[in-house]
């Protein structure tokens, strides 16, 4: 979305997109947010659970931190004696740059770096947005912001599902562009029922889904521009 065929950011058309993403979420609050939430929720069933446990941020995080961890001990067995002597496994600084000197130019440090930043900017936004959950408006006709928040039913906006799930696949997608049809679908998919299963507003998704592309075009810009 913001990257040039170089890997550098595309500073104008992301500050144009932040304003247009602005401007619809800000909408979305006074104006489509209610009547899409309850559309969507026609469609809510097992199928919207089940995205929600299998595309949690927490299972992106863990599953792509050990595919990265995998990564390196691969790396590490095939590695000469010779140089795994002039490791000091005490001196936690030389490890850390061994294992990110052997795992930065792999798919799953890639979306590991992807989904982690993701994950900590969603976090922080959540607690200082403070939305609270539709639940307030299906069962008390009650919306609004209450922050800061650090509770569950305060923590609307952004989706975390949504940005992370965006974050993973937007890189997958980058990182094989043959795919990118079907890692957008399914993170779509995945944003969409979020709201089928009356966890966020539609502009939840929206923010979500446009913090998780950021990030992952950040991410890929960072780790080239040092590879």
């Amino acid at each position: 979305m913001f990257l040039t065929s170089e890997n550098k950011i595309k500073w104008k058309r992301l500050l144009v997109a932040s304003v247009i993403m602005l401007a619809l979420t800000f909408a979305g609050i006074f104006w489509y947010d209610k009547p899409l939430f309850l559309f969507l929720r026609n469609f809510d069933g097992h199928w919207a659970n089940i995205a929600g446990v299998i595309f949690d941020w927490k299972n992106w995080i863990v599953l792509s931190g050990v595919a990265v961890l995998l990564v390196y001990i691969k790396k590490r067995v095939n590695t000469t004696e010779s140089v795994a002597k002039n490791i000091k496994w005490f001196n936690i600084r030389a490890v850390f740059v061994d294992f990110i000197e052997k795992t930065k130019t792999s798919y799953a440090f890639f979306i590991f770096c992807s989904v982690f930043g993701t994950g900590v900017a969603v976090k922080l936004l959540k607690t200082v947005i403070g939305r609270a959950r539709p639940i307030f408006f299906e069962a008390l006709n009650m919306t609004g912001f209450f922050p800061p928040s650090t509770e569950w039913a305060f923590n609307s906006m952004p989706s975390g599902h949504t940005a992370v799930s965006f974050a993973g696949l937007v890189m997958i997608g980058l990182l094989a562009p043959k795919y990118k049809w079907l890692t957008w679908s399914l993170a779509i998919v995945i944003g969409v029922s979020r709201v089928c299963a009356g966890a966020h507003w539609p502009t939840d998704i929206l923010l979500g889904a446009f913090v998780g592309m950021v990030f992952a075009d950040f991410a890929k810009s960072a780790i080239c521009s040092r590879i």
